[in-house]
């Protein structure tokens, strides 16, 4: 598999019903999902380089995911990418710079909301993991505290890799405007976490222009009629 195979890939996700939780406010909530789109691996550094010609990460190899890239990052990746594709770009970006607005009609690439990262991860399973973890995902137990390329793992039941461990992956939601103002979600664990961050459930949150080297994104699509 190359670069540009891996990122070609989208796989078709149903629709379903998710409940998410968060263990700091022992809150749980439930989402009717209608089906989207969802990239089977989290952006590689040659596709990020292809669309938008940076080299971000510490660490560098072409089938490695992207890291080192903030959630503002991510979504410029999503426009630029639909635009060389000739699709209705996803976000609108406010004139004053400092908002973002997501057409919901878009054709467009976009980052998965937190509902539907959580939906495609679980693919139909209700543990906390889809398979045994040192089988589905690089994490601080076996990734000798480095970053992997990604396919390495095997995928859950509906064809998605590396969705737990090897890098977080940043998700649309804010993760709680009241208290935590314009902090966005991170989803999935990475390659330095314990097994416990290493969940399907678990929710990490960070601000928007926040870059580090285990942090990365996948690429979803709304299917439009």
């Amino acid at each position: 598999m190359d670069a540009s195979d891996a990122q070609s890939e989208m796989i078709n996700v149903p629709a379903g019903r998710v409940t998410l939780s968060d263990r700091r406010t022992q809150r749980t909530w439930s989402v009717e999902l209608a089906p989207y789109r969802i990239a089977a691996y989290p952006v590689t550094q040659a596709r990020y380089a292809e669309v938008t010609g940076g080299w971000p990460s510490d660490t560098q190899g072409d089938q490695l995911p992207v890291e080192g890239v903030s959630w503002s990052d991510a979504v410029r990746f999503c426009n630029a990418r639909s635009a060389l594709e000739g699709l209705v770009p996803a976000y609108r970006f406010h004139a004053d710079g400092d908002g973002i607005d997501r057409d919901a009609s878009a054709d467009g690439y976009r980052l998965p909301t937190e509902a539907e990262w959580e939906h495609a991860c679980r693919a139909g399973t209700t543990d906390a993991r889809y398979g045994r973890l040192d089988e589905i995902a690089w994490h601080r137990g076996n990734s000798q505290e480095r970053m992997h390329e990604v396919g390495g793992k095997q995928p859950n039941p509906w064809g998605l890799y590396d969705t737990l461990g090897n890098v977080w992956e940043w998700c649309w939601d804010l993760y709680d405007a009241e208290v935590y103002g314009t902090y966005r979600v991170l989803r999935g664990g990475g390659w330095f976490d314990e097994h416990w961050s290493c969940r399907a459930s678990v929710r990490r949150r960070s601000h928007p222009t926040f870059r580090i080297d285990d942090v990365g994104f996948r690429i979803a699509r709304s299917v439009t009629t």
